[in-house]
């Protein structure tokens, strides 16, 4: 085991300060993500700063309409929360789609936001990783790729972005907020994550100083069509190799707003939202939703191994829009434990 200090944070000013005194210093909520990547030797803080203290737990709604949700809610109770299942219910769908029960009951908002990539490589310490190294390599362009990036991939990083929520987060349209030395900020869900271009090593735009205060959800659209269809090697605790987040309203058989992120596929939660304004104003039908489709994908570049993912992409979004033009949302199974 590797040496680190330990510090339970009395407060935010207290976190943000020793994050800005110390940049080897993680901070540590559910540590779902973090303990696996010190137990692999792929993160070594010099201090772990527990935040399970602060006042960052709470779930309630914002003047305009929308809801706010604390960075240390956990995911369990995000999906299962009465107003979001009702108002929200792509974002719960899209959790319990994710992980195990017992990962969901620990699990934060804020660690979900950060959990870094399940590429092999960059778990294996003992072969060259540019998101772990900067400038030694990504052996997974010419290597293991089956699961990887087919869409704002570079030459530095193919690894894609892992987590089932930040995709429906994408689609909601949801913010950020965040605090440093200098204040809060709000960042929208589509600047926070980055894709890796020739920085791999920064998956977000947070600052080395700012931890995150929670999220927001914008007022939710009435009569919403929704589904989150995710594709996996395996129906449970599996990461998806392609997932859709629709989210549609309908006026007399015609779209009047599309919002679609996919997951799966690139770096981060894939939104592009010039590609959604094909669907509006066209009736919700099949062969909109396969143009939509190639639009999308139009710029996606396949790897030695997993060229599949753009056709199976090309028919999770448009079957997930069908679900949720029809108002058959996909099933996602309850496992919750107390």
């Amino acid at each position: 085991m590797r040496r680190f200090e330990y510090l339970r944070a009395a407060s935010i000013d207290q976190a943000i300060e020793r994050l800005s005194d110390d940049p080897g210093a993680k901070l540590l909520a559910g540590g779902t993500n973090l303990v696996d990547l010190m137990k692999y030797d792929v993160a070594c803080p010099t201090t772990i700063i527990d935040i399970n203290d602060l006042p960052l737990g709470e779930i309630k709604e914002t003047s305009d309409g929308g809801l706010r949700i604390g960075a240390l809610v956990t995911n369990s109770d995000v999906a299962f929360h009465p107003v979001i299942e009702n108002r929200y219910p792509l974002l719960a769908s899209a959790i319990l789609a994710g992980a195990s029960a017992q990962l969901r009951n620990a699990a934060t908002v804020a660690g979900n936001l950060l959990q870094r990539t399940r590429c092999s490589y960059f778990y294996d310490v003992m072969t060259p990783c540019n998101k772990r190294t900067p400038g030694t390599s990504c052996p997974a362009r010419n290597g293991l790729n089956r699961n990887h990036a087919i869409l704002g991939a570079s030459q530095d990083c193919v690894a894609t972005h892992p987590s089932d929520m930040c995709v429906a987060l994408a689609a909601i349209g949801t913010m950020i907020i965040v605090q440093g030395p200098d204040g809060a900020r709000s960042i929208s869900l589509a600047d926070f994550h980055r894709l890796p271009g020739d920085t791999p090593e920064q998956d977000t735009t947070l600052r080395n100083n700012e931890i995150i205060l929670g999220i927001e959800l914008p007022p939710a659209p009435e009569f919403q069509r929704y589904s989150y269809l995710k594709i996996r090697d395996r129906l449970s605790y599996a990461f998806a190799l392609v997932s859709a987040a629709a989210l549609l309203t309908i006026d007399d058989g015609v779209i009047s707003t599309a919002h679609v992120a996919l997951g799966g596929v690139a770096h981060k939660p894939w939104r592009d939202t010039a590609a959604e304004v094909v669907l509006v104003g066209r009736p919700a039908s099949r062969g909109n939703f396969h143009q939509f489709a190639s639009i999308l994908l139009s710029r996606s570049e396949a790897l030695s191994q997993n060229g599949f993912k753009i056709e199976l992409a090309r028919r999770t979004v448009v079957r997930a829009l069908e679900q949720a033009a029809s108002r058959t949302p996909q099933s996602q199974s309850d496992k919750r434990i107390y």
